[in-house]
């Protein structure tokens, strides 16, 4: 097994957002919302679920995005089950990232990755995590950490 550069795992994870995109079942999940309206969004829809929690150490002007994806046994993405992106203030910075608990029947391993940019360079990254089963949970803290 051959190791993967952090430029081809972009890459890759970038063509999965790209095909999951165009072949999702149901609506999308996908939002881009300023954190402040994040935080104070009205219920979730009754056929969604949604990851809550703050990121730490992002930078403010930062561009984050976060992804939920199905992934296969080597940790290739398989499936974009839903993102969100979000701009850094330099503070903890509150995410909601709404899903459909029906794709998660579909795959055997799901997780969520995150990752940071400024002025168009990958700065930080989030440490994959695990996420056990379709319903609403608060993953409460999630430290990014410096990209190699």
């Amino acid at each position: 097994m051959k190791n993967r550069t952090p430029l081809q795992s972009l890459i890759s994870l970038s063509l999965v957002a790209l095909l999951a995109a165009c072949t999702r079942d149901g609506p999308p999940a996908t939002t881009t919302t300023p954190p402040q309206a994040q935080a104070a969004k009205a219920p979730l829809p009754a056929y969604q679920r949604e990851l809550s929690g703050s990121l730490l150490n992002v930078p403010s002007g930062a561009d984050v995005e976060l992804a939920l994806l199905a992934v296969d046994q080597r940790g290739n993405p398989q499936a974009l089950l839903g993102n969100i992106q979000l701009r850094g203030t330099g503070k903890p910075l509150a995410f909601r990232l709404p899903f459909n608990p029906d794709t998660f029947s579909k795959h055997s391993r799901i997780e969520l990755h995150g990752r940071a940019n400024q002025a168009g360079r990958l700065i930080l990254r989030l440490p994959a995590q695990p996420i056990a089963g379709g319903d609403t949970q608060a993953l409460g803290e999630l430290r990014l950490v410096p990209a190699p």
